[in-house]
Parts: C-alpha cells; sequence; structure tokens
C-alpha cells in the first residue's frame, strides 16, 4: 500500500519511539555533547546582513560616527518629507534636511502617523540566522503604532545586540513587554501567489548597522 506524506512521517515517528518506555520523558536523557549551540558561524553580523537583505531589507554597515549621514542617505533615496521621531531616541542621529520631525509626544494620532512618510527606531535585539530585528518598545522604539502606518521603517542595529539564533535573542528579551519581530518590509501575496509590499506595515525597510557601537 502507497502511503501518503502524512502516513509516512507518522510511521517514522512511531518507529523512532518503538522502544522508548512510556516513562521516559526528554528531561530525562542527558543532552548530547559536541551539538551546535546555533548556526550562525563566526561572522554573525556579516549572516544577519546577508539574511535581512534576502527578505528585501535594505542593508548598510558603518561606523557608529556615520550613523546620522546613512539616515540621511536613507531619507533621500525614498523622498520622504516627514520623518516620525519615538520618545527617547538619542540624539544626533537624525541629520539636517527637507524632512520635517513631528515627535511623538501627543502621541500623534493614526491620521497624523498614516501622513508620515517614514518613522526611525533602535531595537531592542537582531537575530543573525532569519535576518529579524526586534522591538520591544522602549525609549528610542515608540509603541507599535510607529512601526505601522509610516511607508519606510529605518531601523539603527548596534552589531552587539546581534544575537546567534532565536533562543539567545530570546535570554536577552524581557517577556512581559509587547514584542514585534520584523523580518523585512510588510508584505502578502494574492490569490495568485504574487508578492504584493506595504499592505499591512511599511514597504521599505531600512536597517543600518553601527559596527562599533
Amino acid at each position: 500500500m502507497t502511503m501518503n506524506g502524512r502516513e509516512s512521517v507518522l510511521s517514522a515517528v512511531r518507529a523512532a519511539l518503538s522502544g522508548v518506555p512510556g516513562s521516559e520523558r526528554p528531561d530525562d536523557l542527558p543532552r548530547p555533547r559536541g551539538r551546535r549551540a546555533d548556526h550562525a558561524g563566526e561572522d554573525v553580523v556579516g549572516l544577519f546582513a546577508e539574511r535581512a537583505a534576502e527578505y528585501r531589507a535594505t542593508v548598510v554597515r558603518v561606523p557608529a560616527a556615520g550613523a546620522a549621514a546613512a539616515v540621511g542617505s536613507a531619507l533621500s533615496r525614498t523622498g520622504a518629507r516627514s520623518l516620525v521621531v519615538p520618545s527617547g531616541l538619542p540624539e544626533g542621529l537624525v541629520p539636517d534636511g527637507p524632512w520635517s520631525l513631528p515627535a511623538d509626544v501627543l502621541p500623534l494620532t493614526v491620521g497624523q502617523l498614516d501622513t508620515a512618510d517614514a518613522v526611525v527606531t533602535t531595537v531592542a535585539a537582531a537575530i543573525a540566522v532569519t535576518g529579524t530585528v526586534v522591538l520591544d518598545h522602549g525609549p528610542g522604539q515608540g509603541r507599535r503604532a510607529l512601526t505601522l502606518l509610516p511607508d519606510q521603517h529605518i531601523c539603527l542595529v548596534r552589531a552587539d545586540q546581534i544575537t546567534p539564533d532565536v533562543p539567545d535573542a530570546l535570554r536577552r528579551l524581557d517577556p512581559s513587554r509587547p514584542l514585534t519581530l520584523i523580518s523585512g518590509p510588510s508584505a502578502t501575496s494574492d490569490i495568485e501567489l504574487e508578492r504584493v509590499e506595504g499592505v499591512h506595515g511599511p514597504r521599505t525597510l531600512d536597517i543600518i548597522v553601527l559596527e562599533d557601537a
């Protein structure tokens, strides 16, 4: 009898468990030695930049002193004219330019955010193997609405915030805080599987990695 995919998987699971005592639990077994803790390799920053770019984020790596210039370059590329600045963003990260800088201190309404072209934030952590940035919406990161409504999101990531894998990032984060994980610009696909960006959030994600921060 020919088995389908589901039956093949279940058959393999049953075979693997055939000799296991019913009272045995995963925690009863010693952890295998020599197992890799993550899949990132040595160049964690390089892997993060590569994976984030695969998700169609624009990634640049600059020294900390070049942060403001990199932000200005990202804004100029998209022609942004209004950049939302969340509370707690460190000074000196946004250069002078033709863009207005509304601060989210009222806070800004949904309508005001919807008319903003871009937002710049810091992050709480980043994950190399998935190319993901993580926000816990602390100082410099703003509330969640700030990263959903403007069309461009510029993230400033210190190199020492990049963790190899998901478990490493989770160990750095406070599970009681609201966490937002972002992998590339907002995207979905229609019924014909054509990718459409910007439906549920920013269509443009710029990640600026500060190498020596």
